[in-house]
């Protein structure tokens, strides 16, 4: 004989009881028509049998939430990674980069553009 090593698999339990309605939901007129027979089956009360359904149903949807809000957040990870990477580039970059550029006005910082000589070009000679 199998041994009996996960909760579903030993009768009367909760997880047995569970997992019978929603396999055999489907052959009632209704879930409250399957609990009804599944709970007399079990030896159980109607209520008893509905509650433990209750309860497994909200926490598989608290963990359907959880599952995505964890793959959110592994989501959020690698884009601050990838953000902390750009930015280290820039900061490198600026480094690199001059200061100033030669047409930059040493007090107020504006770039202005050199004026424009009379002279254009060699037939202006």
């Amino acid at each position: 004989m199998a041994s009996l090593t996960h909760q579903n698999d030993i009768p009367g339990s909760p997880g047995a009881g569970v997992r019978l309605v929603i396999e055999q939901q489907w052959e009632y007129l209704s879930k409250w028509a399957a609990i009804c027979s599944i709970a007399s089956k079990l030896g159980c009360t109607p209520e008893t049998l509905r509650a433990w359904c209750k309860r497994t149903e909200l926490t598989q949807e608290n963990s359907s939430v959880n599952l995505s809000e964890h793959e959110r957040l592994k989501q959020l990870e690698r884009e601050n990674t990838e953000l902390k990477r750009a930015k280290e580039i820039l900061r490198k970059a600026v480094a690199f980069s001059p200061r100033r550029s030669s047409t930059a006005n040493p007090i107020d910082g504006v770039i202005y553009r050199r004026a424009s000589c009379s002279v254009r070009g060699r037939i202006d000679l």
